[in-house]
């Protein structure tokens, strides 16, 4: 078997009145189309992703995202271009966002270029661009 890629990633944020605007625009933006979205969930697909946020457990509403704890990382979404890191990097700049790292090179894979910020919960989000096929292509 050889699976074809992730089917969706689902996010949950402690402040979901927050993050709720911040997603409708960020993930718009990236191209994904809004397929759900009522109270406590909203949910976008678009170039074979999906990405969903969901409202946390009242327990754990005073929480914020801690990169290096067990579970997510952060979240990667592949760019076409270049071009299209830098705006995106101009976008979170208006949205008020975090940014971690303003577009920049990597030492990733040759050509990477990427943008590091925070949704308003503090997940970390990357957009980033790989010349190419990229590192994920299969090797033949």
């Amino acid at each position: 078997m050889e699976i074809n890629g992730i089917a969706h990633i689902q996010l949950t944020v402690s402040n979901f009145e927050a993050c709720l605007p911040f997603y409708r625009k960020l993930l718009a933006f990236l191209g994904l189309t809004t397929v759900m979205d009522f109270d406590g969930f909203y949910y976008c697909v678009g170039a074979r992703t999906g990405v969903a946020i969901s409202r946390a457990d009242e327990e754990f509403r005073n929480e914020r995202f801690v990169q290096r704890r067990v579970g997510l990382h952060h979240v990667c979404f592949r760019a076409r271009e270049r071009a299209d890191v830098d705006a995106v990097h101009e976008l979170v700049l208006e949205m008020g966002a975090l940014v971690v790292h303003a577009p920049e090179d990597g030492p990733y894979a040759p050509g990477y270029y990427s943008v590091l910020f925070e949704d308003p919960d503090g997940i970390r989000l990357e957009v980033n661009h790989v010349p190419g096929k990229g590192l994920l292509a299969p090797k033949a």
